[in-house]
């Protein structure tokens, strides 16, 4: 097998990336260069060691990667509840790096809404699924009419409108995920969150609950970011941003073609992620194939870079 791999500069839209992106200043959700580094019994931790990503509106993206690598303390900074060590962070007009104590709790209550992954989480177990809806809006200040109109649309929405009176315990478990989705778009968010939202579920009704987000962004317009290690809630959404070690490593988009006869097929596209500083993940398989280990020779021609080992021959 030849040592060599080659990265080849592609059009975006030709590839099947994203096409007709809104400027820069226009992004719903922008990293840059996020640091974040924790002290644990005298030991530095570096959970994110320099992320970069981009989330335009009314997108939905799935954040995967293993245990460790970074896609938690990702969401806890864009969730308002915690910060970066370093970088910038900005969720629409919010510069997250800057807010005062008050600024974050009306960035959370307004901004940005959360579904976790434990029920007991997202619900209060002695409210019923429309009163858990009712509950954030009426902490916000809204009336009480447009409150219950707001409580039914959500439910009906989501298919849910059956259990409106009915309590947690009474749910089952893709119920509940689906009333805590309710929850979290009570507000009207232009961001949601959800943190393994299907982790304790079966793959059916996995499905039914990524559906449920897939319809909230489709009638809402609200962007979603969906953080997960279970690599399957990929084939769900249109682009996929993998972690590795704290960095943003590579992004699956998946388009629809249309084939010659007439009928579609989705392709999926996988694209390594270039940092600010020039820095690249080759996937690990790709390092494993052609024996990619410490140095590397690279080589720059017409329209490509290639890598090649770095070993003598």
């Amino acid at each position: 097998m030849s040592e060599t791999t080659t990265m080849t500069r592609r059009d975006p839209e030709e590839a099947g990336a994203p096409a007709g992106r809104e400027p820069a200043d226009r992004a719903l959700v922008e990293c840059e260069s996020l640091v974040r580094i924790y002290q644990a019994e005298g030991i530095e931790v570096q959970a994110l060691q320099g992320l970069d990503l981009r989330v335009e509106p009314r997108e939905v993206v799935a954040v995967v990667g293993a245990s460790g690598s970074g896609k938690s303390t990702l969401l806890g900074i864009l969730s308002g509840l915690d910060t970066p060590t370093a970088g910038r962070v900005r969720v629409g007009s919010w510069d997250l790096t800057a807010m005062t104590r008050a600024q974050r709790v009306t960035y959370r209550r307004e901004t940005v809404g959360f579904v976790w992954q434990q029920a007991t989480r997202n619900l209060l177990p002695y409210l019923t699924a429309a009163q858990n809806v009712d509950f954030p809006q009426a902490v916000a200040g809204v009336p009480r009419a447009a409150r219950a109109a707001r409580t039914r649309e959500l439910l009906a929405m989501l298919g849910i409108e059956e259990c409106a009176d009915r309590r947690p315990g009474q749910l089952s478990g893709g119920q509940q995920q689906r009333v805590a989705i309710a929850v979290g778009l009570a507000n009207g968010p232009e961001l949601l969150l959800a943190d393994e939202p299907t982790g304790e579920l079966d793959t059916t009704t996995s499905a039914e609950v990524l559906a449920a987000l897939r319809t909230a962004n489709a009638e809402l317009g609200t962007t979603i970011v969906v953080v997960t290690h279970d690599p399957g809630v990929s084939e769900h959404v249109r682009r996929t941003v993998a972690i590795r070690d704290g960095r943003t490593s590579s992004e699956v988009v998946r388009s629809t073609r249309t084939r010659d006869d007439g009928t579609e097929h989705t392709v999926a596209e996988e694209f390594a992620v270039l940092d600010r500083a020039g820095r690249v993940q080759l996937p690990r398989e790709y390092r494993a194939a052609l024996d990619l280990v410490g140095r590397v020779r690279l080589a720059l021609e017409e329209h490509q870079i290639t890598v090649r080992s770095g070993r003598e021959n």
